[in-house]
């Protein structure tokens, strides 16, 4: 039977991939990949240095546009469930006719595949279609949450409490109902920070972790939160993408630090 490895390959520096990803890369007849554009065209290209550090001898790679994105509609839900199955139709035929009956194919994934991806979720469906018969193997990655902490020496939680992780578009909506005092961030397109009332709220924040990209801003939210907005606007229209985290530590008694 055809197998799929989903590997996690770390936040951006080759440094970041494991000995186990290393070893389902070599164990991969072929890996496959969606072109995102030009705007990723350095993506691409990191992708392929980790093949080439990692990788012994000449490997095959099948690529196809990635469908585009309309996030425009009344509901974010169905907006983002047509695209997938778009990415459902590109990944059985992935399996079905570029991977061989016994073969090994492989998709490679920024950070861990469990934490905000859509790889491991757009091929249960395509399992779900029974049109072609795979198991699905998966390789854990170094997340950007966990080189964002790394960066700073910090730990994302205080001793025995809880560690949110949610989206800036959650975050928008004020800090989370029933989260504690550290909240992180992924996936904010709009500096949703700056719907939070800043008082006793701490922010590490970084972008294109593990890359030579690689930017860092910490302070109370209400002194950098400024600073953070221009330098995201500013390396956005450079590299005509922005892929930021960041950790919310709230440290001021009483209640929380926003939201509706």
């Amino acid at each position: 039977m055809r197998k799929v490895l989903v590997i996690g390959i770390g936040a951006g520096d080759p440094d970041h991939v494991t000995a186990q990803a290393v070893r389902a890369l070599n164990a991969a007849d072929v890996f496959f990949a969606l072109d995102k554009g030009d705007d990723r065209a350095d993506l691409a290209a990191l992708r392929r240095t980790i093949c080439d550090r990692y990788v012994d001898g000449p490997y095959r790679t099948v690529t196809v546009p990635d469908p585009p994105r309309d996030l425009g509609g009344p509901s974010y839900r169905d907006d983002v469930a047509a695209w997938h199955e778009q990415r459902v139709d590109i990944y059985e035929w992935f399996v079905r006719d570029e991977l061989a009956d016994e073969g090994c194919g492989a998709f490679l994934v920024w950070g861990d595949p469990a934490l905000y991806d859509s790889t491991l979720r757009i091929l249960d469906q395509v399992a779900a279609r029974g049109r072609v018969g795979f198991t699905v193997e998966v390789v854990p990655g170094i997340s950007s949450v966990q080189v964002l902490a790394a960066r700073f020496g910090i730990a994302l939680h205080g001793v025995g409490d809880p560690v949110h992780i949610t989206t800036g578009r959650r975050l928008a909506e004020g800090w989370p109902a029933g989260a504690g005092d550290d909240v992180v961030v992924m996936l904010d397109g709009r500096c949703s920070f700056r719907h939070l009332d800043p008082a006793g709220v701490t922010i590490y924040w970084g972008a294109y972790l593990g890359t030579p990209d690689e930017m860092l801003i910490a302070g109370p939210l209400a002194e950098v939160a400024g600073e953070i907005e221009r330098a995201r606007a500013e390396a956005r229209g450079r590299k005509g993408w922005m892929f930021d985290t960041y950790l919310l530590r709230r440290t001021s008694p009483g209640g929380p630090a926003g939201g509706p």
